[in-house]
């Protein structure tokens, strides 16, 4: 079948890179085969209420090294279980059906979605209605199984580590210990590699429960070798061994209802209770990890899952996703990628070459 017409949107939080993609997709598609190219507005949202523009060479043009996403994106509009006001009332419904027929009517061969497990989910839904789709992988948290690397998750980290750079010198003028908590929902691969980059002494991370005493016991160790200061990163998804995750609130229409966060302030009460001559201060760095241009290894990345997804059309390999392996950006079954989310093994060498240089996960 001769692909013509695509459709791409971007669904789910928002993340370095994400108008690389749309670049790279539109320029493959236009450049290289002749197609047309459309991008829905807000994510899901937009293919339920056939919003839409037309992405040619002079929209796209200039956005590659921009933040955010020029489509706009949401994570509240599932098409299966829409929100719409009835009668003044918000009810849920199936709008999927009203989906696909508008990607019919406009003529569509084949859809693009970028996004993270939850959005991959939905198309892959959409996929099993019948609509050819391809997947690229997306999110700050770096948490799907079926990729190495997720574009914008190291922008992410280097934008924790800077954090850290700063927290250090503040820290250290006045002998404080400084917390910094950071995003990942139940993976904590951020909170690990910006904790390694800026020389953390402790790093939480929901894979490691951590205890208080084995806390503490790093930070007093420090003092009595005349480090009058120490750094925590703790990602949100951090707990204590037998405890619960710290939920901030909950969005009962969202395909992930669980808002994690306030981590931070609860470890920072915990050792000032248990080190009171020590001043504990939190920085909580939300949705600045999200925000700003991508670093040139996730433009890079982005540029390539881009290409490849229009690639992965072009052969005819419907309701997969990109993926990078190794060196080599290749494709894996869209249910495969989304089966479940990749989470930090507490046995491997990058745990191992922390814990070698004398930092404490807070569990001995």
């Amino acid at each position: 079948m001769k692909i013509n017409h695509l459709g791409v949107l971007t669904g789910g939080g928002d993340c370095p890179g994400l108008n690389s993609v749309i670049r790279a997709v539109t320029k493959t598609a236009i450049l290289k085969y002749g197609m047309e190219v459309i991008g829905f507005i807000d994510g899901f949202r937009g293919l339920v209420e056939n919003n839409y523009i037309q992405l040619d060479l002079r929209r796209v043009s200039g956005i590659g090294h921009t933040g955010g996403t020029i489509l706009g994106t949401t994570n509240r509009d599932n098409p299966f279980n829409f929100m719409t006001m009835v009668k003044g009332i918000e009810q849920a419904s199936d709008q999927s059906d009203r989906a696909v027929s508008n990607m019919r009517n406009l003529g569509l061969d084949g859809l693009i979605v970028i996004g993270g497990d939850g959005s991959l989910n939905i198309a892959y839904k959409f996929y099993q209605k019948g609509v050819k789709i391809v997947g690229v992988p997306k999110t700050i948290d770096n948490d799907l199984s079926a990729t190495d690397v997720t574009f914008g998750f190291n922008t992410a980290v280097n934008t924790a580590s800077e954090a850290l750079d700063k927290l250090h010198t503040t820290a250290e003028s006045h002998h404080r210990v400084m917390i910094l908590e950071v995003m990942g929902r139940y993976a904590g691969w951020i909170a690990l590699h910006a904790g390694m980059s800026g020389s953390a002494d402790v790093i939480l991370i929901p894979e490691i429960p951590y205890n208080l005493d084995a806390i503490v016991a790093k930070i007093a160790q420090r003092f009595r070798q005349g480090k009058k200061f120490s750094i925590i990163v703790v990602a949100e998804g951090a707990h204590a061994a037998g405890g619960e995750m710290v939920v901030h609130s909950l969005i009962p229409e969202s395909h992930d209802p669980i808002r994690l966060g306030g981590i931070g302030q609860k470890v920072a009460q915990e050792v000032e209770d248990k080190l009171n001559h020590i001043e504990t201060r939190v920085t909580v760095l939300g949705h600045l990890q999200r925000g700003g241009g991508p670093i040139p290894y996730d433009r890079i990345l982005a540029t390539r899952y881009g290409v490849a997804a229009v690639e992965a059309f072009m052969e005819g390999k419907y309701g997969t996703m990109v993926s990078l392996q190794g060196k080599e950006i290749t494709t894996v079954d869209l249910q495969e990628a989304i089966k479940e989310i990749r989470l930090v093994p507490p046995d491997s060498n990058i745990v191992d070459t922390a814990r070698a240089i004398g930092i404490s996960f807070g569990d001995s």
